[in-house]
C-alpha cells in the first residue's frame, strides 16, 4: 500500500508541470495588450508599462517566465496581480466559498442520486423506475445555467420568495443549498443512473444469492454485500466530481453572485492575469489528483479483494 501511494504521488509531478505549463501557454497566447484598461479610459504611461514589464518579466520568453513563476511558487509566493494584490490572498478568500459550494453539491447529488438509484435498482421496472429515468433524462438535457436560472426565478424574490437572488459575501451552508442543487443537478442524474445500473446487475451476482441462501436478513444482504460492491463505480464518479465541480462552478457562481474561484478565474482570464489563472489551476489540479488517490485507496476498504502492491 505504501509503495502504491508513493508511486501515485510521484505521478503528480509530471501532471503538475504539464498542466501548469499548458495553462501558462494558453494565458500567455491570448492576443491583446496586457495593460489595456489598467489605467482607466486612457493608455497607460510608458513609465508604468516599463516598470510592470520588468516586474513581471514580460520581456523574457515564455519558458523563462514559467520557470521564474515556478520558483516563486515553490517558495510559497503565488504571485500578484498588476494592481499589486496578492494572488495567495485572493485564493484564500475565494477557495473556502467554492469548496463549500462543491461539497454541498456533492452531498446533495450523492444522497439523492444514490437513494433514487438504489430504490429503482432494487425494485426493478415500475412507476418509480420510469419516473427516475424520465427525471434524470430531463436533468441531463438541461444545461447547468438553465437549471440555476430557473431555480433562482422560481425560488427567489420574483417567485416564491424562499431565497435571495444573490448570496452574501461569505455565504453559509444554508445559502448554498439551492446553488448546490443547481451545480450538482447534472451529476445527480448520472449518479442515480449509475447506481441503478450497478445495483440491478449485482442483484443477480453469485455472492448475493449465496448470502440469501445462508438466511442472512435482507438489510444485511443489501447494506453489506450488495451496496458495498455496487457503490464502487459511483464512488469513483463522486470523488473526481468534487474537483470538476470546483473548476466548473463559474456559471453557477455567476448566476447567484458567489465570490468564489469561478469568478476569480473568469476575471483572471479577462484581465490577462496569468499568475491568478495559473495559481487557481494549480490548486484545482492538486485537489483533483488528491481526490483520485483517496478514491483508489477507498476501493480496498469497500472490496477486500482489492489489494495494492
Amino acid at each position: 500500500m505504501i509503495r502504491y501511494v508513493l508511486r501515485r504521488l510521484l505521478q503528480l509531478i509530471p501532471v503538475f508541470f504539464g498542466t501548469t505549463f499548458l495553462i501558462y501557454v494558453l494565458v500567455w497566447a491570448v492576443p491583446g495588450d496586457p495593460f489595456a484598461g489598467k489605467c482607466g479610459q486612457t493608455a497607460c504611461p510608458a513609465a508604468y508599462v516599463a516598470q510592470m514589464t520588468e516586474k513581471f518579466h514580460l520581456n523574457d520568453n515564455l519558458f523563462v517566465q514559467y520557470v521564474k513563476y515556478l520558483g516563486s511558487l515553490f517558495t510559497g509566493e503565488w504571485g500578484e496581480t498588476f494592481n499589486g494584490t496578492s494572488v495567495g490572498e485572493l485564493i484564500a478568500t475565494s477557495y473556502p466559498i467554492t469548496l463549500r459550494l462543491a461539497v454541498v453539491a456533492v452531498v446533495i447529488e450523492a444522497v439523492i442520486g444514490l437513494a433514487a438509484g438504489v430504490l429503482t435498482g432494487l425494485r426493478g421496472k415500475g412507476f418509480l423506475d420510469n419516473l427516475v429515468l424520465v427525471s434524470t433524462t430531463f436533468l441531463i438535457s438541461l444545461p447547468v445555467f438553465v437549471t440555476a436560472i430557473v431555480l433562482q426565478l422560481v425560488l427567489g424574490t420574483n417567485g416564491l420568495g424562499l431565497i435571495e437572488a444573490s448570496v452574501s459575501d461569505n455565504p453559509s451552508v444554508g445559502e448554498l443549498i439551492v446553488p448546490g442543487i443547481a451545480l450538482g443537478s447534472l451529476s445527480m442524474a448520472y449518479v442515480a443512473r449509475l447506481s441503478r445500473t450497478s445495483i440491478a446487475e449485482n442483484r443477480r451476482a453469485d455472492y448475493v444469492r449465496t448470502a440469501i441462501a445462508k438466511g442472512q436478513p435482507t438489510r444485511r444482504v443489501v447494506g453489506v454485500h450488495l451496496l458495498r460492491n455496487s457503490v464502487i463505480p459511483v464512488l469513483t464518479f463522486l470523488g473526481t466530481d468534487l474537483g470538476a465541480l470546483m473548476g466548473g462552478a463559474i456559471v453557477t457562481e455567476g448566476v447567484f453572485n458567489i465570490n468564489g474561484l469561478g469568478g476569480l478565474i473568469f476575471r483572471g482570464i479577462q484581465n490577462r492575469e496569468s499568475a491568478t489563472v495559473v495559481g487557481v489551476v494549480v490548486l484545482l489540479v492538486l485537489v483533483y489528483l488528491l481526490m483520485s488517490l483517496i478514491v483508489d485507496l477507498l476501493y480496498a476498504v469497500l472490496d477486500p479483494r482489492i489489494r495494492y502492491d
